[in-house]
């Protein structure tokens, strides 16, 4: 197996390196996740080689890859002959409607040593999509500016979010689907469905929190996604349990991704990312953070008390200066001052002049 992964890492490098070159966005509008920010994704998600991994608008498959990789680097070691044959086969799932998209991921998945990958033409919308309790990890960057037929729309996602035909709340129902108890999502959404006030989006946010454990909810600069978009996002961790477990949420403010934040998308020194991992997987640390730092913690009740509302600018402090002006009489005296000092200049260069 080793062999095998030995040969493969440098094309699958390559073909990685090709696919970031892309600056144009799918013909349905979809565009890939930096490396980056889904390598973080993983990070928090920390899978093992016993998950069950699936991107149901897997696109390139990226998210798939990074968990390929984070599996590989950090229980290689430790993985046994059946270990490595869920790795190649049945560890990790993607489905997309875009045909071109299924092969640009089934190559991708093949080149980082998965074998037999799991990619099938599938709206995952639709009533023809029937699974449940399937997969311990979901990984996502799902469709955010749809719009669906209602006809086509399966019918329990319908339920659970108030009949919406707007995809990126689909998707998250779909996600609390089609994952099994105890298992964890991590998927990027727009900022308006955290604060987003009509029926669907509240009774979306509304059944995370209450049935689930909503576990962080991670603010994204507007540039992440240049130049394909520069639309604020966020990263949305929940773990499904079916009865509830949200006790308090973790709220990060990130302000820097190591990247310039204009279309050119630069590397600079400034990064949250490593603070982000390290903060989240030390949550104990943070009780007594306050409001004006760029992580907190804010309790259920809160989030209840203001309708759901998931916006980290909703409980963010923000902490003003007191600027203190001299008396008025102060300023005037010191205006006089400089008053006499450029008459005094223009009387000297009058002099010089003549």
């Amino acid at each position: 197996y080793t062999h095998d992964i030995a040969n493969l890492d440098m094309q699958g490098d390559l073909y990685e390196y090709m696919l970031s070159k892309l600056s144009t966005a799918g013909t349905n509008g979809q565009f890939r996740t930096p490396k980056h920010i889904r390598e973080m994704m993983v990070q928090l998600l920390k899978p093992t080689p016993k998950d069950i991994i699936c991107d149901p608008a897997c696109g390139t498959a990226g998210f798939l890859v990074s968990a390929a990789e984070y599996v590989r680097t950090n229980h290689s070691e430790k993985m046994d002959k059946d270990d490595w044959k869920h790795y190649e086969s049945n560890m990790f799932s993607g489905f997309d409607t875009d045909t071109t998209m299924l092969r640009i991921s089934a190559m991708n998945l093949m080149l980082h040593s998965i074998k037999y990958p799991q990619v099938d033409y599938k709206d995952s919308l639709s009533k023809q999509n029937t699974i449940h309790d399937a997969y311990t990890i979901c990984l996502a960057n799902p469709p955010f500016k749809g719009s669906l037929d209602k006809e086509t729309i399966n019918d329990e996602l319908r339920s659970i979010t108030n009949n919406t035909k707007k995809t990126e709340l689909l998707f998250l129902a779909l996600f609390l689907r089609i994952l099994k108890k105890g298992g964890t999502c991590a998927c990027i959404v727009p900022d308006g469905v955290l604060f987003g006030s009509s029926k669907a989006h509240v009774a979306l946010r509304k059944e995370i929190i209450e049935n689930h454990h909503l576990r962080a909810i991670i603010s994204m600069p507007s540039g992440v996604f240049k130049p394909y978009a520069g639309v604020s996002t966020a990263v949305l961790l929940f773990t499904k349990t079916g009865v509830g477990g949200t006790d308090k949420v973790w709220f990060y403010d990130m302000q820097a991704d190591g990247y310039s934040l204009d279309d050119k998308r630069t590397k600079i020194e400034d990064n949250d990312i490593d603070d982000i991992i390290n903060r989240f997987s030390n949550l104990e640390n943070e009780t007594d953070r306050k409001r004006i730092e760029k992580s907190f913690l804010v309790p259920k009740e809160e989030i209840i008390e203001n309708d759901y509302d998931l916006s980290i600018n909703k409980y963010k402090e923000i902490e003003y200066e007191e600027i203190v002006y001299e008396k008025p009489e102060v300023i005037i005296g010191k205006i006089k001052e400089l008053e006499k000092e450029i008459t005094l200049g223009l009387e000297e260069l009058e002099k010089l002049v003549k």
